[in-house]
């Protein structure tokens, strides 16, 4: 995931806030980047059945708005590491 180093969310302006020096700044955002990667494949496998989210796993089966099935249980979790693991 290639995280966008901006000052205009409020992390951004706490970490601009710290006063870092630039070789500081860049290990700030790059430990936030594998942070935010492990929290979006956690939730992706909790969706699909695979983790536990908030202390509970459970099954789900993700419909698109017309009650169309996108994914069933276990479909997510090959794709999720694809593209949140196999690239880190």
């Amino acid at each position: 995931m290639a995280f966008v180093q901006s000052g205009d969310g409020l992390a951004g302006k706490q970490f601009a806030a710290l006063d870092l020096p630039a070789e500081q700044q860049a290990k700030l955002w790059a430990a936030l980047d594998t942070a935010l990667t492990d929290v979006f494949y956690t939730l992706l496998l909790g969706l699909d059945g695979c983790a536990q989210v908030g202390g509970v796993q459970e099954i789900f089966r993700i419909h698109d708005e017309e009650g169309n099935l996108i994914s069933d249980c276990g479909e997510l979790e090959a794709e999720a590491y694809e593209q949140f693991q196999a690239k880190a």
